[in-house]
């Protein structure tokens, strides 16, 4: 864990909500500081976060904070604050939020002076807010997605209460990114280029819970990557639901208004930044630009996160998802084609409404033909509130199991044809710890995303080493530095 917080000097913040912020935070350190001369020791704080890189990059923003206030960082959920950073994309999730809230109500009767606290995108859907309230009193704060920069305030007014504080917004169209932020990594970082989502795909909760696309200015993007540079970062990963989309919300005669990838041009100039990645770009709109940029840009990653969704052109109408099968596979073979060493993944759900086995032939056919490095697959979760939730053909469990079973195997297959292609390449790959089975090795990342595992000193962790690949064991290598 990076100890240094980015942006903690309040001379150093320009933004007049994170000004605000700062404020809050020295009062919250005041309440901390008496806290811990009353019990005699620390307090410690644990953020637990469930989802996307968007939901990770959040909470490295609210551990700055809790940090800044005083509070001792644990990975331990027995703390005297706790939040969870909570995803709704799929129902597993929301269970597992509860589960472990389950957990907490009998830490918390055991520590008086405990504080939970629960945000994110589950945060912003009425009846998960109702059933906390009902079922889980003992949850001291409550906010969404939308007013995380007022986190300072929220927790300055929950260590002066004793009552359950809500404060959900239905929207926003403000950006507060100058915030103090406590990176998990020293020497990579992600970067929000823009929030929301206008595509409602309609299996899909995230319009709904992040709202509609807003994009920060170039000028502001540029300038924390420089910022980041600065502070010893190497690797940025620009976030957005849709990168593709960037800018677009800008007036045609607004200055701001850059396509993706130019931004992503201008941010391969920043100095001191070595690898560039992106997450996530949307099928229907990859331009020729992008591929141009990424072509001529060594230091932007050579890995493509490509979401297919389903392979039958009826399932994706209904999905809303504005491709077809064809469509996919023309834009894979035009990638592969002028960027041979990329590696492309995807997203696949499995069981959809009104998918039948044949249908998720067509799935298998794609994921053959596209070659895929590696594909997430993930059963349909029915989520409240989306068009798909209420389409009448639910698609019955035991067909969806054999079916999910049915395409994870040529996944699999697939993925490890791909990456048997690389034995007795050298790669150079960033190093980024300590192997968590293994401590003699070190584990790093290739600029296509594969991991590999290796001997070395861990005064190598946050540097580019090269790496000869020896042995595939699927979705990893083992290696030795050359």
């Amino acid at each position: 864990m990076n100890g240094n917080i980015l942006n903690s000097n309040i001379n150093d913040i320009k933004d007049e909500e994170s000004s605000r912020a700062l404020k809050y935070i020295e009062l919250a350190k005041e309440k901390v500081t008496a806290l811990e001369k009353e019990l005699g020791r620390k307090m410690r704080a644990c953020v637990v976060t469930f989802g996307c890189q968007m939901n990770a990059r959040d909470s490295e923003k609210l551990l700055a904070t809790l940090s800044l206030a005083g509070y001792e960082e644990t990975d331990s959920e027995d703390a005297d604050f706790v939040i969870y950073n909570t995803c709704t994309v799929r129902d597993n999730a929301d269970q597992r939020v509860y589960g472990r809230l389950g957990q907490l109500g009998n830490l918390k009767k055991n520590n008086p002076h405990m504080k939970v606290a629960i945000c994110g995108c589950m945060m912003q859907e009425t009846s998960s807010v109702e059933k906390i309230q009902k079922s889980y009193r003992f949850v001291d704060l409550i906010f969404g997605t939308h007013n995380i920069y007022k986190f300072a305030e929220l927790l300055n007014t929950t260590l002066e209460s004793d009552r359950m504080i809500i404060d959900i917004w239905k929207d926003t169209d403000k950006i507060v990114e100058d915030l103090p932020v406590k990176r998990k990594y020293s020497f990579k970082s992600g970067v929000n280029i823009m929030y929301g989502c206008n595509n409602f795909c309609t299996y899909c909760i995230v319009p709904y819970v992040r709202g509609r696309e807003r994009s920060r200015s170039p000028r502001e993007i540029i300038r924390e990557c420089e910022k980041l540079s600065g502070d010893g970062v190497k690797e940025v990963m620009l976030l957005g639901q849709n990168v593709n989309s960037y800018g677009l919300d800008f007036a045609d005669n607004d200055p701001d208004r850059i396509s993706f990838a130019l931004l992503l041009e201008e941010v391969c100039k920043v100095d001191g930044i070595k690898r560039v990645r992106f997450m996530t770009p949307h099928p229907k709109d990859f331009s020729d630009e992008l591929l141009d940029v990424i072509e001529r840009n060594p230091k932007i990653a050579r890995h493509i996160h490509l979401p297919l969704q389903a392979g039958n052109n009826e399932i994706l109408r209904r999905m809303n998802r504005k491709y077809t099968k064809e469509q996919y596979l023309a834009l894979v073979d035009k990638i592969r084609k002028k960027l041979p060493d990329v590696a492309i993944t995807t997203d696949i759900i499995v069981g959809f409404p009104g998918e039948t086995s044949e249908m998720l032939d067509d799935t298998i056919d794609v994921v053959r033909k596209a070659s895929f490095d590696n594909a997430f697959t993930f059963i349909y979760s029915k989520r409240t509130g989306t068009p798909a939730a209420g389409f009448e053909d639910q698609v019955p469990e035991d067909v969806v199991k054999e079916n999910f079973d049915r395409l994870l195997k040529v996944v699999q297959d697939t993925a490890k044809e791909q990456a048997l292609k690389l034995s007795g390449r050298v790669e150079e790959v960033l190093v980024e710890g300590r192997n968590d089975h293994d401590e003699r090795l070190l584990t790093g990342r290739m600029s296509n995303n594969t991991l590999v595992h290796f001997e070395a000193d861990e005064s190598l962790i946050g540097s580019f080493v090269n790496v000869r690949l020896d042995e595939c064991h699927g979705f990893y290598y083992m290696g030795r530095m050359v």
